[in-house]
């Protein structure tokens, strides 16, 4: 059976996804350290705040259409929380070896220093928040019609 997924799913999957992943975020300064990404966004381009917004939203919608029309086809897998928390964690190592030490070093900082968000707890947090975005995805994108492939 071939899975369709439309594009509105995904979208919808995308912003929901990222509004818990960033509900979790709310949810760090209990664990002694700050994890606003659309701040953290929004100073790293020099802009105001509800560009950072908007930039966190696109980059969850984006990524929630690679999952649906990439990473689904080729890993032959159907959406469901299982393969959403395996495709987050592909955002999750990309944030932490290439975006985290990119914004270190633009904001005066170190590459070395960006690693892993800088600290094992902060790596760790922003694992459980990707996971979360992954779970939500992967529950919420659904097909839009099933196709079954008939074999001769």
């Amino acid at each position: 059976m071939t899975v369709k997924l439309s594009i509105p799913s995904a979208i919808f999957a995308g912003i929901t996804a990222t509004v818990v992943m960033t509900a979790f975020t709310f949810m760090a300064p209990l664990m002694g350290f700050e994890m606003d990404i659309p701040k953290m966004l929004a100073g790293t381009m020099g802009a105001p705040i509800i560009i950072g917004w908007l930039a966190h939203f696109m980059v969850g919608i984006i990524l929630a259409i690679l999952y649906a029309f990439f990473f689904l086809p080729f890993s032959k897998r159907e959406p469901n929380f299982k393969s959403g928390m395996m495709f987050s964690v592909i955002p999750w190592l990309m944030a932490q070896i290439m975006v985290m030490p990119m914004m270190s070093t633009m904001n005066g900082g170190t590459f070395a220093a960006g690693l892993f968000s800088g600290s094992l707890m902060m790596a760790m947090a922003s694992l459980v928040g990707h996971l979360l975005y992954g779970v939500v995805l992967g529950f919420l994108c659904k097909p839009s019609a099933a196709v079954v492939s008939a074999g001769a």
